[in-house]
Parts: C-alpha cells; structure tokens; sequence
C-alpha cells in the first residue's frame, strides 16, 4: 500500500467526531438516494411499458392485415376480405412472424331483462390460441368451437359483466343489426369473463366465433374482416410489415398497420415515460454529484494544515490530490454499492407482495410492474462512479494552488 493510500485509509476510517464526518455521512446519504432511486425509476418505467405494451399485443397482436378504409380504427368494422391458405402460410413462414388469425368484427347489443350495453364483437376461429388472452381471463373458460354450426358461446369483459349483472354459464340475448337495418336476436352463454383493464377494451369488446359474424353478414366461408399477425420480437415490427407487405398474392386493395397506429394515445403515453425517466435520472446523478464535489471542497479545507505538512516534507501535488481522491472513491463506492442493495430490495418487495398499488382507470394495472435488467444496473452504477471520479478531479485541483506556509497557519 503506498502513501496516499495509506492516508486516505486513516482518514476515511476515522472514528473522532468532526465536522467532516457529517458531511461525509450525508454525502454516502444522497448517493445511496440518487443510485437507488434511479434503479427504482428504471425498473418501473421499463415494468410500466412492459406491461400495458403486452396488454395491447396479446389482446390484438402486432399488426392487422385488412381491407384498405381510411380513417379506420379498432371499432371500425372492416369490409370482408378473401381469405387464402396460400397466403396465409406464405406470412407465417416469414421472418419473426409467430402466429397468423383471421378475425372479424361486428356491433351488437347485449340485453337482460332490466339493462342492455352496446359491444363490438370480435370473431375467432378455433386457430386462435388462447393463451394469449390467458392472463386476462378471470372467470369460465375460452369459447368453444364446434364444426356444424357457429359456437353460441361468448366471451364478455369484467365490466360488461358486473353492468349486465351476469356470471359465468348465465344466458344473455344478443341483437345484431342486419345489412338490411332488421334487428336479428339471437342467445349466447357466457363462457368467460375477462379484464385486461384497459379501457378501451374492457369497455366496448366481446369474443365470439367469426362463424357467427360470417352468418350475420351473409359472408361466404373463405371470407374474413382481416388477418391478425403476432411477431416474435416486437421491436422488428416495421420491418416484418414491410417484408409481409411485399410477399405475392398481398393484395394492393389490403392495408398492413401497425396496432399502435390504432391506438396512437396508449403508445404515445408510453413513449412520454421514456422522457420522465430520462429527467429523473438526470436529476439524481447531479444530486449526487454535487454533493460528492461539497464533500470534497470541506475535506481539503479541513485538512488544509495536513496538505501544507505534506507539501513541505516533498509530497508532489498530485500525491495529495490523489488521497482525495481516494477518499471520494470510498465514499462514492459505499454509496454506490448500498443504493443498488437497497434500490433492488424494495424492487423485489414489490415483485413478492405488491405493496405499491396503481388505479386500474389510470395505468391500466392494480399494481405497479416491475422489469429488472441486470445490465441496466451495472450501468447505472458504472455511469453515477465514472461521473463522479471524472468531476471530482475539479475540486482537487484546489491541492495545486495550496502555498505550505499559509496552509500551515490555516485556522
């Protein structure tokens, strides 16, 4: 261990009480803070967006593949396309495409007794894999599928349900309104019940089976509203648009979109948590800059007759520079290393039992999410170190200007 190491050591693990050694403890304070309180943010913003983003897609996939309509969106019903196996399995072999669904689309109206609710009803076919809807099923089963006729099961929100006063297994009359403007009723059983608690959702849709759609409309049997694509990586979303856009037999009367062009409000909101997080962070790390740089304005005044001593026996001035610096490392690191346990440990509570809770109507889950990544802490942690050894090299430089005869006198 050379000099300044040594130094360093006796003085960062002195017991006296000083005045120093408060400065130093709130310094260790604010760091552990600012370190724990960006892993938190991080982990959060990254849950949040997780979270409600795998709502959107598991709900409606990645992209929709219909009939070119201007202006359209998720309650707009779409003009019937043809459907082709050919096609179909051309986009499925497609690079990171997963699955492939026909749907289609229809307004109805559900009516008991004492109440009635308007819904769009989204038809399946029984490709569909429902696991994609499995988290969000709360109650019954998904519908089931039989090859003589349409299934008369159906699939209804939390909401719809408790407004229609409806259970699992409960049969409800449903009304359809014909090309012609005749009302069709007809009686379909509950079979599940769903919440995804995302309004849009939750509040206007019903599953059923696109067989029925397919009666009501008097379509044939190889037409549909359109093609449901589900990728495996979400992030290649343009480029996997632009590649099943070329593909033969895509017709130039069809329109391939992403599903945040559908609902541009919940991605838009997503992306502005991105600039949040960024500020925050940004905050946090000068808070513990500026502190560390206060700490070691204080230390080197308060050892001004130690810098003078050291400076008349020959020390150089980076030598004295460096037992601050030192020193800054030791307290940058404690407070570094214990934000990260602490930041990490309030994130695993929250993993385990959930103790921050969110409004359902606002963000769209009961709780708040959590994505920790591992590389993201090191990098928070490497950044707040790297940062702050590099400006920390500017108060030391107050080393340099020290004269050995005044720091002696220094009182």
């Amino acid at each position: 261990m050379n000099i300044s190491s040594f130094i360093a050591n006796r003085i960062a693990f002195n017991r006296s009480r000083s005045f120093s050694r408060f400065i130093i403890r709130l310094s260790i304070v604010a760091t552990v803070i600012s370190v724990a309180a960006m892993i938190i943010t991080l982990a959060f913003a990254n849950g949040f967006q997780k979270k409600v983003s795998e709502k959107v897609f598991s709900f409606w996939g990645h992209a929709r593949i219909q009939e070119t309509l201007p202006y359209s969106s998720l309650i707009t019903e779409e003009i019937p396309i043809i459907a082709s196996n050919e096609t179909e399995g051309r986009i499925r072999n497609t690079a990171n495409v997963k699955a492939v669904y026909p749907f289609a689309t229809r307004y109805a109206i559900l009516k008991t007794k004492d109440e009635l609710q308007g819904i769009l009803v989204k038809g399946l076919d029984k490709t569909y894999d429902f696991d994609n809807l499995k988290e969000f099923i709360i109650d019954g089963i998904p519908i089931r599928f039989n090859d003589t006729t349409y299934s008369r099961d159906i699939m209804i929100s939390k909401k719809t349900a408790q407004e229609l006063h409806l259970n699992v297994n409960d049969r409800v009359s449903i009304y359809f309104i014909r090309p012609d403007g005749s009302k069709r009723r007809d009686k379909l059983t509950i079979s599940g019940i769903f919440k995804t608690d995302i309004g849009d959702f939750d509040n206007s849709f019903a599953i059923g089976d696109i067989q029925l759609i397919r009666r009501l409309n008097s379509w044939q049997q190889n037409q549909i509203g359109g093609y449901e694509i589900v990728l495996n990586d979400f992030k290649k979303t343009d480029s996997s648009i632009h590649q099943i856009a070329q593909l033969p037999g895509f017709d130039e009367d069809w329109s391939i979109q992403n599903i945040k062009e559908y609902i541009p409000n919940i991605f838009d909101w997503l992306n502005m948590q991105d600039t949040t997080r960024n500020v925050l962070i940004g905050i946090m790390i000068v808070v513990a800059v500026i502190n560390l740089i206060t700490c070691l304005i204080i230390l080197v005044l308060e050892r001004m007759r130690m810098v003078g001593v050291l400076k008349s026996i020959g020390a150089t001035d980076w030598m004295v520079q460096k037992i601050f610096l030192r020193h800054s490392l030791i307290i940058a690191l404690r407070g570094i290393l214990t934000g990260a346990i602490i930041g990490l440990g309030i994130l695993y509570a929250q993993v385990k039992t959930g103790f921050i809770k969110l409004d359902e109507e606002a963000y769209y889950m009961d709780r708040a999410a959590v994505q920790i990544t591992a590389w993201e802490v090191f990098a928070i942690c490497g950044a707040t170190f790297f940062i702050c050894m590099l400006v920390l090299l500017i108060p030391s430089y107050i080393v340099r200007k020290i004269q050995p005869v005044k720091a002696i006198q220094f009182r």
